[in-house]
C-alpha cells in the first residue's frame, strides 16, 4: 500500500466519512477533527491530573494515618540533641587542657534534694526491732556486759492495702430518773440529754465520707471503671452494685460538689483569661437521640498565669457555638482555643488561636511525605522552623514577669511573624491547596490574626496546650468507662471531674481532699458565700495533710 493511500484512508478515518469526500470538504472536516481530538487530549491531561493529585493526597493520608498509629507522637524537635552514635565526635573539644597526673577523676556522688530519703521525711515511720536477748548480751571472750555501739538502720516501704470496716456511730440518750418520778401531770417534760452526732454525707446510706471519697477518687483521678470497683469491693467482701456506686456519685455531685462547682464557675468568669476545648462523649439514654449519637464533654480553665487554678468540664448534647456563648456568658477578656468557628458565638471576648494546632500542620506534611524526601530541605521544613523559633522565644521568656514577656515578645517575635507571614503569601500560589502542606499553609493564612493575637498580652500563651493537659484525664478515663448511661450521669462526672482536677491544679491530695470536704460541709453552713469559699481547692483553710509535700531545696 502507497503512502499515498495510508494518507487518504487517514483522513477519511479522521473526517468520519466511509466514502472519499471532495477535497475542499476533507480539508475542512479533518482540521476540525484534529481540533476537537486536541481539545480532547487536553481535558483527558487536566483530569488526569486530577486523579494524580487526588492519588497524591491518598497516598499522604495513608503514610500520615500510618505514622499516627504506628509511629511516635510527639512533635518535639530538639536540633540541640547530640547524636547518640556520633556523640564523641560531637561533644569533643581540642581545646580544653589535658587533665594532669596529680588530677583525681574519682569524684563521690554527692547527694542531690529530692533523693529517696527526703521523699521518705513526710511518712509515718514503724519500727522494728531486732535485737538479742537480754541473756546474751555477755562477751564471748571475757564474760563481761556488752553495751550498745550503734544501731544499724534499714529502710523500706511498707504498702497497706485498702480494706473495709464497719463504723457504728453510737449516741447514748440520758434522762434524768428523779424527774421521772415526780412528773405531777403527762404535761410536765423530763429532760433529755444527749451528744451531737456530725451529720453524715450521705443519709440514709451505709456511704461514709471516705467511702465515697475513694469511690470518686478510684473513678475519676484513676480511671477505674465502676464494674471494676465492684468487683474490688467484692475482694474486700462487701457487696456493692454498680447501681448504689452510681448512685452515691450522682448524690455526692448533686449535693456537695455543685455548690462549689458553681462558686469556681462565678470565680472563673472574673478572671482575664480562660482557656478552652471540647471531646466526644457517648451518653446512651439521651432524650429522642440514638445511643450511638456523639455529645460532648467541654473544658474550660484559667490562664496559667492569672491565679489559682480553676477547671471546669460541662457536659452538652451536642458540639454546638451556643454552648461556649452561654457557660462563658459573663465573661470578658482572652478566649485561648483553638480554631474551631463555634467559639466565634461567644461575645465581647478577644479569640486567641493555638500556634501548637499550627505547628502540627507542618509536622503533619513532614509525616505525610515519602520517606526520602523527610529528610530534605523542603518547604514544610521552613514552615516548621519558623514555629520553632517562635517557642524558642517563648522558652527564653519563661522566667519573665508578664509586662516583660510583652515587650520582649515585641521585641523578638513580631519580627519572626512578620517574615513567616510573608513567607505564606509568597509559598501560598506554589503549592496543592488539598495536600498536606497546603492545607498548612492555608491554615495559618486563614487563622493568622488570632495566631498572633498571644501577643497582646503577657500572660497570654503561644498555644492552647494547658487546655489540652487538662482535658487529657477525661480523655484517658473515657477508654476505660468508653461511655455515661444517662445525662445525669454525665452532668455529674463533668463536677467530679471539675473538682478533682482543680484540686490536682492547686497541688492537693484528691482523696484526703475529698474526705475532708465530705466530713465538714454537711455541719457547716454553705449558703453563705464566705463558709463555701473556705471548701474550695485554692482555699488558705484546708489541711496540711491534704496538700502535697513542698519540693524539697
Amino acid at each position: 500500500m502507497s503512502l499515498d493511500n495510508i494518507s487518504s484512508k487517514i483522513q477519511r478515518y479522521l473526517a468520519g466519512h466511509p466514502q472519499d469526500p471532495a477535497p475542499s470538504t476533507t480539508d475542512q472536516t479533518g482540521d476540525k477533527r484534529v481540533d476537537e481530538l486536541q481539545e480532547k487530549i487536553k481535558v483527558l491531561e487536566q483530569s488526569n491530573a486530577e486523579l494524580q493529585a487526588k492519588v497524591n493526597w491518598y497516598e499522604e493520608q495513608l503514610r500520615l494515618n500510618a505514622q499516627r498509629r504506628f509511629g511516635s507522637s510527639s512533635e518535639k524537635v530538639f536540633p540541640e540533641q547530640v547524636s547518640l552514635f556520633n556523640e564523641a565526635e560531637e561533644t569533643a573539644d581540642p581545646k580544653i587542657e589535658e587533665p594532669s597526673i596529680e588530677t583525681i577523676t574519682y569524684k563521690r556522688r554527692k547527694r542531690t534534694p529530692g533523693d529517696v530519703a527526703d521523699k521518705l521525711e513526710d511518712l509515718p515511720v514503724e519500727t522494728v526491732v531486732h535485737d538479742i536477748p537480754e541473756s546474751d548480751r555477755i562477751c564471748p571472750k571475757c564474760g563481761e556486759p556488752l553495751h550498745e555501739m550503734s544501731i544499724q538502720i534499714r529502710r523500706e516501704l511498707k504498702v497497706i492495702p485498702a480494706q473495709v470496716v464497719v463504723v457504728e456511730h453510737q449516741q447514748p440518750i440520758y434522762t434524768c430518773r428523779n424527774c421521772e418520778r415526780h412528773a405531777d401531770d403527762e404535761q410536765a417534760s423530763v429532760p433529755v440529754i444527749k451528744a451531737e452526732m456530725p451529720k453524715p454525707c450521705l443519709p440514709k446510706t451505709i456511704a461514709s465520707a471516705s467511702l465515697v471519697a475513694f469511690i470518686i477518687d478510684q473513678k475519676y483521678t484513676y480511671g477505674l471503671p465502676l464494674y471494676r470497683l465492684e468487683q474490688q469491693f467484692r475482694r474486700f467482701d462487701v457487696d456493692l452494685s454498680r447501681q448504689t456506686l452510681s448512685n452515691w456519685l450522682i448524690a455526692a455531685a448533686t449535693k456537695w460538689c455543685k455548690p462549689l462547682y458553681d462558686r469556681m464557675h462565678t470565680l472563673l468568669l472574673n478572671r482575664s483569661v480562660i482557656h478552652a476545648d471540647e471531646t466526644p462523649l457517648q451518653v446512651l439514654r439521651e432524650k429522642d437521640r440514638p445511643a450511638q449519637a456523639q455529645s460532648r464533654m467541654w473544658l474550660y480553665r484559667s490562664g496559667a498565669r492569672d491565679g489559682p487554678p480553676i477547671i471546669l468540664y460541662e457536659y452538652t448534647q451536642d458540639r454546638s457555638g451556643r454552648n461556649p456563648k452561654r457557660f462563658l456568658k459573663d465573661f470578658h477578656g482572652y478566649l485561648q482555643v483553638d480554631a474551631y468557628s463555634g467559639y466565634n458565638q461567644v461575645d465581647d471576648v478577644v479569640l486567641v488561636l493555638c500556634f501548637a494546632h499550627a505547628r502540627r500542620q507542618f509536622t503533619d506534611a513532614l509525616k505525610a511525605l515519602p520517606a526520602p524526601l523527610r529528610n530534605k530541605d523542603v518547604a514544610a521544613k521552613k514552615g516548621l522552623q519558623y514555629c520553632d523559633a517562635l517557642y524558642h522565644v517563648e522558652h527564653q521568656l519563661s522566667g519573665c514577669t508578664d509586662e516583660e514577656r510583652y515587650e520582649k515578645r515585641l521585641e523578638l517575635s513580631r519580627p519572626i511573624l512578620d517574615e513567616f507571614h510573608a513567607w505564606l503569601l509568597q509559598i501560598k500560589p506554589d503549592v496543592l491547596p488539598r495536600s498536606q502542606f497546603g492545607q498548612g499553609v492555608q491554615y495559618c493564612l486563614n487563622n493568622w490574626e488570632g495566631l498572633t493575637h498571644y501577643l497582646l498580652d503577657g500572660r497570654l500563651e503561644i498555644d492552647n496546650n494547658s487546655a489540652e493537659r487538662a482535658i487529657k484525664p477525661f480523655v484517658m478515663g473515657r477508654k476505660a468507662w468508653l461511655f455515661s448511661n444517662t445525662p445525669k450521669g454525665a452532668e455529674s462526672s463533668a463536677i467530679l471531674y471539675s473538682i478533682v482536677e482543680t484540686a490536682k491544679g492547686n497541688r492537693l491530695k484528691p482523696y484526703p481532699y475529698l474526705v475532708w470536704l465530705f466530713e465538714q460541709m454537711p455541719n457547716a453552713n454553705i449558703t453563705d458565700v464566705n463558709v463555701l469559699d473556705s471548701f474550695l481547692p485554692f482555699s488558705e483553710s484546708i489541711p496540711q495533710d491534704c496538700r502535697m509535700p513542698s519540693s524539697k531545696k
